[in-house]
Order: structure tokens, then sequence, then C-alpha cells
């Protein structure tokens, strides 16, 4: 068993990525400039939309952990404690299953008794792999040519846990990623006994689903049930997302890593849709976005509320029941803000939990960055090819150093003086 997992194992993650045309004579895309301006008289109802993206939050997709089994693997890491044996065999196991689930798209697309609603997004997966590859010089490889259905409705589940008066999130360490915030496991049981564990400590604790995830290229990444059935909009998102983390990927900054990722999906789902003058799937996309940002920036006011209170030298119940009161008013404001939606039920599931500081933290701002990355990628001209050498640049430089150089992007030029 563990030698078909250590078989499958690819290249590590890239950082950057140098292309020649496929075509002699010819522009490659990754090349050539695909801005606003260039396709203006093509598709001018498309480019008349404002494209710049705020920050904004969302669940994290990617679950880094996985990536820490396979340094234990091949480095020989030693474990100290029952516990942690356990947990990383969990993973060890978990990824297996997964991988032993594949079945390769091309015979799935061929075989009569497969559903046609799945064939269908199947083939659309493909098609869009093609695009990332082409026209957004991202490193697909051998990504996303299977399908595993794991008969579960999420991929892996991931445990957050805080103080009961404080954000300030426990940390777990794995080897290669750092530290992150939040503990993974394959197994909703699993994730859930440990969840109570972390409670009888007296943490607040919050169990989120995942629904996709990258290995960062340690593994060729299926396609999973718990995702293929989105919209087309939604799933070539998520694509172009998870593809980018694979092209580039910096230890200890999720923030960079994850904005990266968002200006790259963004453009990406820009450029697709130009190519399809798709007006509907564009108006759903922007929706869909105005909605998570609502819900982030409402989670967000709350939060800064909370944190006032804790700051507070308070006696304990006291502090506990105006707490309860913070998250009664939270949930008044998405009952109002649910009517401006017209009833759309998307987050009723966050918030039909008990509602507590782990849940929050599971909401973050992981997304400050986007528009400098975007405001870099109209440096460059839109040239995909530019553009990632110079995150490549970045990324060899310290968090402070990279966050500096982004916000420059941003500033006003200062008017020539004659």
């Amino acid at each position: 068993m563990l030698k078909s997992l250590i078989k499958s194992i690819e290249n590590k993650p890239l950082v950057g990525v140098k292309r020649r045309s496929r075509h002699r004579g010819t522009l490659d895309p990754c090349l050539r400039p695909i801005g606003p301006t260039a396709r203006r008289e093509s598709l001018d109802p498309l480019f008349q939309l404002n494209w710049r993206r705020p920050s904004f939050v969302k669940y994290r997709r990617v679950c880094l952990w996985s990536a820490g089994v396979i340094f234990i693997l091949l480095s020989g890491v030693t474990l100290t404690g029952c516990e942690s044996v356990r947990y990383y065999n969990h993973l060890i196991s978990g990824q297996i299953k997964i991988i032993n689930k594949n079945e390769p798209i091309h015979q799935l697309l061929e075989n009569p008794h497969a559903s046609e609603t799945l064939k269908a997004q199947l083939q659309f997966v493909l098609d869009i792999r093609e695009f990332a590859k082409n026209e957004l010089c991202l490193p697909v490889k051998n990504q996303y040519l299977n399908f595993a259905d794991l008969q579960r409705p999420f991929a892996a589940w991931n445990v957050y846990a805080t103080p009961e008066f404080s954000f300030a999130p426990k940390t777990w360490c794995y080897p290669v990623v750092g530290c992150t915030a939040y503990r993974g496991y394959f197994s909703e049981e699993d994730a859930r006994d440990y969840s109570d564990t972390l409670k009888k400590q007296g943490y607040d604790v919050f169990m989120g689903g995942v629904a996709a995830y990258s290995t960062l290229g340690w593994f060729d990444d299926p396609v999973l049930n718990t995702f293929v059935y989105r919209s087309h909009v939604k799933l070539a998102a998520l694509i172009f997302h998870e593809l980018a983390h694979q092209l580039l990927y910096v230890e200890d900054d999720t923030t960079f890593n994850e904005s990266f990722a968002t200006a790259v999906e963004q453009e990406g789902l820009r450029r697709w849709l130009a190519t399809k003058n798709d007006l509907d799937a564009l108006t759903e996309y922007q929706i869909d976005y105005r909605r998570r940002r609502q819900f982030i920036q409402l989670v967000m006011k709350y939060r800064k509320q909370l944190e006032s209170l804790y700051a507070e030298d308070l006696p304990t119940l006291t502090k506990r029941n105006a707490k309860a009161r913070v998250f009664d008013g939270l949930r008044d404001e998405y009952r109002l803000l649910k009517q401006e939606w017209e009833g759309y039920s998307g987050y009723d599931l966050w918030f039909s939990q008990s509602l507590n500081n782990a849940q929050m933290i599971s909401v973050s701002t992981y997304y400050d960055l986007v528009p400098e990355f975007l405001k870099l990628l109209q440096h460059t001209e839109y040239n995909l090819e530019m553009f990632y050498k110079e995150c490549q640049n970045l990324a060899r430089q310290t968090k402070e150093e990279r966050r500096a150089r982004l916000e420059e992007y941003l500033r006003p030029k200062r008017a020539e003086t004659k």
C-alpha cells in the first residue's frame, strides 16, 4: 500500500513557468497581451463591466496537511507519541483510498453505463484543462484526468479551535508546509471525535467540510464527486484556482498564495468567458461573488465587536452572556441580508450551528492582496509569462518585502513635472 502511494508522487510544486509557442510563427497566448482593450471591439458588453475584484474571504479549500504526509514518507521522519502516529496513519490511508478510487475519465466517457450528466461534466473538465494549459500557461500535467467517487459529501473535514474569549487560533504544525490554524481529516467520524476532545478542554470548536483540495503537485489530483456537479463557471474557477497553487506556492504566506491563485482564477474566467460571449454566466459569477463578499463583511463586522468585548475586563459570566447577544445580532442581520438576496439560502447551514469564535476564524481575510496582483497583471499588459515571472521574483523575497512591493502597484503615480 505504501509503495502505491510513493509511486504516485510526481514533482514538487513549480515556481514560475517558461513556455515557448506551440505553433511556429505564431504568438503564444501566454505572451500575447489579452486585456479589456485588446478584445473590446469583439466583446464590448463584457468588458464594459468592472473586473477589479476587491479583497474578500472564503473557506479554505487547500488541505495543506496532505503534502506533509509525503514528506514523512520520503524522508523517514520519526514521529513521537501514539496520537501522532495514529493521525499520520489516518492521512496516509485516507490519501491511498482516494487514489484507489481513481477512474480514468477517458474510460468513463466511453462507459455506456455512466451517467450522461456526469459524462458532460467530465468532458467539460477536460476542455477547461486544455484552456488552462494553452491559454493560461498553467501546469496541468496529469491533474484532473481521473474521477473519484468518494461516496461522501466532502473530501475532507477541517477542525478549528480557539479559546472561549479570543480569536487566537490553536495551531498545528506539519512537515514541509509549516503551521496551520486547522487540523484536517479524511474521516468525518475522526474529525468529530477530535472536535469533542477539544471541546472538553474548553475550546470553541468548529468542524467544516472541504469539497476540494490541492496536493500542490505531489499527486495527480482527481476530479471528485464533491465538486464535479457545480455550474460550469464555478467548476472552471475551482480548476483555475487549484492549478495556480501548483504553479506557485510560498510556505507560511497564505495571503500571498490565496491572493495569487484568486487573481489567476479571475483572469482565467475573464478570458474563458470572453471566448464564450456568455453574459448569463458572467452575471451568475458576479452575483455569487457579491453575496460571498457581503457574507464576509457581515462576519467581520461582528468579529470586531467580539474583539472589543474580549478586550474588556469583565467577569466571565458577564462576558459570556454579552458574547451570546453579539451572535444573536449576527443571526438577525443575516436574516435581513437574506431578504435582500430574495431568499437565497446558501449560508443557512453555516448559521444553523451554534456560532462561536472557531467558526468565525474559518472565514478569514486571505485575499487582501488580490487587487495588488490584478494591478501587477495590468502592469505586465496581461502578459501571463511576465506576470508569473514577476510573482516568482516576489516569492523569493521575505513576506514583508513581498507585501510592500505589491502595494506599490496600487499607489497612484506622481504626475510628471515639467
